[in-house]
C-alpha cells in the first residue's frame, strides 16, 4: 500500500513560513527600536518581517 500524495513531505521544506519564531521578532523590534534590554520575551506584540 503506497503513501497518499497529500502526506508525503517532499514539498514541505522548502516553502516560506507564515510565522516568525521568537528570536526573529527580537531582532525585528530590536531593529525598530521597540526592544529594551532586560525585557521578557515572553507575550511579544505581533511584527511583520523585513522585507
Amino acid at each position: 500500500m503506497s503513501k497518499h500524495s497529500s502526506l508525503k513531505a517532499s514539498g514541505s521544506a522548502g516553502g516560506k513560513r507564515s510565522v516568525m519564531k521568537r528570536f526573529e521578532r527580537v531582532k525585528v523590534l530590536k531593529q525598530r527600536g521597540l526592544w529594551k534590554e532586560g525585557q521578557s520575551p515572553i507575550g511579544l506584540p505581533k511584527t511583520k518581517g523585513v522585507s
